[in-house]
C-alpha cells in the first residue's frame, strides 16, 4: 500500500445533519487502497492558518469517489466547509490500520458517538456486502445532529430525547441487550473519549471482543511527531501511537487517562 500526497479534486461538499457535512473528492487511486478504519490527513486551508494538515476518518467510498465527514469545530472545518465542487484539497494517505472486520465473529454492533459515526458508512457497506449481520447504535445530541446516511439497523440515543432511546448510547445498547440475545458479538466504536471509555468498561463486563477507533489531534500523520500518545498495555514501550499503530485498537490494550480528551 503506498501512501499518496496530492491534491484532488472535489466533486460534493453539502450538509447532511445540523454542522456536519460530507466532502467528496475523485481519486481512482486512494478509493482502490483505503480501508474501513484507515484515515486521511488533509489540509484544510492553503493559507498559514491553519498550518498542519487534520486527520479525517475516511467515510465511505464510491466507485473512484472518496468520501469524508467533519463537524463545524474550528478554523480547519470551517474552510473545509467552505470548499465547494471543482475546488482542490490536499490528501495525504491512506495512513493508519483498519477495523478487524474479518474477524471471527457472528454479529457486528457499531457504536458511534457524535461525529465518530464517520468511519462506519464505509464498514457498513463492506458489513453489507459480506453480508455479514451488524447493529449500529448512534449516539448524539439531538436528532438534529444524528447522521444515518449509509448505516443499517440503526438504534438512535439522544442526549436530550428528541428522538430514539433518551440517554447516551451505552445505556441504549444496555437497553437493547437486555431483551435481545446477539450471538458471538463483536463491538466496532468511535466517538468521544468518555464514549469509548464506557465502552471499553461495558465490553470488558459483557466479555464481548471490542475494537475502538480513537480520535487524536495529530500534527503530522505518519509518526514523526510523537503527538498521538496512547497508553498501551501490549507494547514494548509504553505508549503507541495511534496514526501509525492505530487509530483502531484492541479495547483491552488501551489505558486511558482522564486528560486524554478527544
Amino acid at each position: 500500500m503506498s501512501v499518496i500526497n496530492t491534491d484532488f479534486e472535489i466533486t460534493a461538499n453539502e450538509l447532511i445533519a445540523e454542522e456536519t457535512y460530507v466532502l467528496r473528492f475523485r481519486s481512482p487511486e486512494l478509493a482502490q487502497q483505503l480501508l474501513p478504519g484507515q484515515f486521511l490527513n488533509i489540509l484544510t486551508s492553503t493559507h498559514i492558518d491553519p498550518l498542519l494538515r487534520r486527520p479525517y476518518s475516511i467515510s465511505d467510498i464510491d466507485g473512484d469517489e472518496c468520501e469524508i465527514m467533519f463537524s463545524l469545530l474550528g478554523k480547519g472545518t470551517h474552510a473545509l466547509a467552505r470548499k465547494r465542487p471543482g475546488d482542490t484539497i490536499g490528501v495525504l494517505g491512506p495512513l493508519g490500520n483498519t477495523f478487524g472486520y474479518e474477524a471471527s465473529f457472528g454479529t457486528a454492533i457499531i457504536v458511534a458517538g457524535g461525529i465518530g459515526v464517520a468511519p462506519f458508512p464505509y464498514l457498513s457497506r463492506v458489513f453489507r456486502e459480506h453480508e455479514i449481520p451488524h447493529i449500529t447504535f448512534l449516539g448524539t445530541r439531538s436528532a438534529a445532529r444524528a447522521v444515518t446516511r449509509g448505516l443499517s439497523n440503526v438504534h438512535l440515543a439522544t442526549d436530550d430525547g428528541s428522538a430514539g432511546f433518551h440517554g447516551n448510547v451505552i445505556a441504549a445498547l444496555t437497553d437493547y441487550l437486555d431483551t435481545h440475545t446477539i450471538d458471538n458479538p463483536r463491538i466496532f466504536a468511535c466517538g468521544p473519549n468518555a464514549m469509548l471509555m464506557a465502552t471499553q468498561q461495558f465490553a470488558h463486563e459483557q466479555g464481548i471482543p471490542c475494537e475502538l477507533s480513537l480520535e487524536s489531534e495529530m500534527a503530522c500523520g505518519i509518526g514523526i511527531c510523537q503527538g498521538c500518545p496512547i497508553e498501551h498495555r501490549q507494547r514494548e514501550r509504553k505508549y503507541a501511537l495511534v496514526c501509525t499503530e492505530g487509530p483502531c485498537f484492541d479495547s483491552q490494550d488501551i489505558v486511558f487517562h482522564e486528560h486524554h480528551h478527544a
